[in-house]
């Protein structure tokens, strides 16, 4: 007797492997488009740098409100962030094809050079961005390259395989 072939039964049944491996690499449970991800981790993007001899913290926060939402703290050499961004409910899901918008409790850590004043410390958003500008904390001195040395048997094999001009 043949069996007739089932190419939807095949997609099913790949999209079904695929979800059990996600959940098998990444923990937590595999979300249909339509789903919150309530089980993965959110942490928004932190860029440090500095500027004028400041540092600066810039994290991407939208869809925040950044009086209720959003904590600084400075404790023994480390300025924290930390905060929730929440989820609007939406009933009626109309119109979306894919909803992949993290939400959740973060928290993000930046080591501070020493000799930091945290009253100098300011904090600004705007536009779904967070600065934290530390004041001249920034000086900071600039690299110096460490050369590296082969030890005697691979400098011997190096120096063995040239050849003498």
């Amino acid at each position: 007797m043949l069996a007739r072939w089932d190419p939807w039964q095949d997609l099913l049944d790949l999209e079904r492997e695929m979800r059990d491996l996600t959940r098998r690499l990444f923990g937590g449970t595999a979300f249909t488009p339509f789903e919150r991800p309530s089980s993965q981790p959110w942490a928004p993007a932190v860029d440090v740098f500095s500027r004028d001899n400041d540092l600066v913290i810039r994290a991407e926060l939208p869809g925040i409100d950044p009086e209720k939402d959003v904590e600084i703290t400075v404790q023994d050499g480390m300025l924290t962030i930390k905060g929730e961004r929440r989820q609007e409910e939406h009933v009626d899901r109309e119109g979306y094809v894919r909803f992949e918008s993290r939400y959740g409790a973060f928290q993000r850590t930046v080591p501070l050079p020493q000799g930091v004043k945290e009253s100098d410390i300011r904090a600004t958003y705007d536009r779904g961005v967070l600065e934290v500008v530390v004041p001249r904390a920034g000086e900071v001195a600039s690299a110096k390259r460490i050369p590296v040395t082969a030890g005697g048997e691979r400098k011997a094999l190096v120096t063995r395989g040239r050849k003498k001009k």
